[in-house]
């Protein structure tokens, strides 16, 4: 006879992969990660074919010395292969008025080309750049290790740009804007 499951965890139906796995269920970590606000990125990387791209909410700076960011990209996606394939990546701040962008960079069922259409595209160091960020940064790989069902990618800085405007957020599944509680200089 089994030990019953602890009254803290979710019962897990039979086809959900997590459903073996120790602490809560995978709906309830859900819930959980929609409650971090986080501002949304877009990562790209030069494919076999042309660029590649998509839309991230997990990145964050690592360190100033040397210049280090972090993004979370999803295993299996054809960025993340061509991220480790070609050594470089780039990571887009969108602006508040880039949801659009976004979400075509978000849908798994739009085509490479169709994500890159009607923006505004570069190289810089090899690597496709979107115009019209908030902030972008071109990154050279150091390092990737896998943790569940996502890559952590370490990237040194080679590049960087720094525009103006208010970030693009994602919180509860949907993206927001920043607003600020206090005016500025209203103590």
């Amino acid at each position: 006879m089994s030990a019953p499951r602890p009254l803290t965890a979710d019962p897990a139906p039979y086809d959900d992969p997590l459903h073996d796995e120790p602490g809560p269920g995978a709906a309830r970590c859900l819930g959980l990660y929609a409650k971090l606000a986080a501002g949304v990125s877009v990562v790209t990387a030069r494919g076999e074919d042309g660029p590649l791209g998509m839309t991230v909410s997990a990145v964050t700076s690592l360190s100033a010395r040397p210049p280090l960011l972090l993004a979370c990209l999803r295993d299996g996606s054809r960025t993340l292969a061509a991220v480790r394939a070609r050594g470089a990546f780039a990571i887009h701040l969108l602006r508040e008025e880039q949801h659009d962008l976004a979400g075509r960079f978000a849908s798994p069922t739009t085509p490479a080309a169709q994500r890159f259409a009607g923006t505004d595209t570069r190289q810089v160091l090899g690597v496709p750049v979107i115009a019209g960020a908030l902030a972008w940064s071109v990154c050279l790989v150091a390092d990737i290790r896998g943790y569940g069902d996502h890559h952590l990618v370490v990237g040194q800085v080679a590049a960087v740009h720094v525009g103006g405007g208010r970030p693009l957020l994602w919180h509860e599944r949907r993206f927001r804007s920043l607003r600020e509680l206090v005016p500025e200089g209203g103590g």
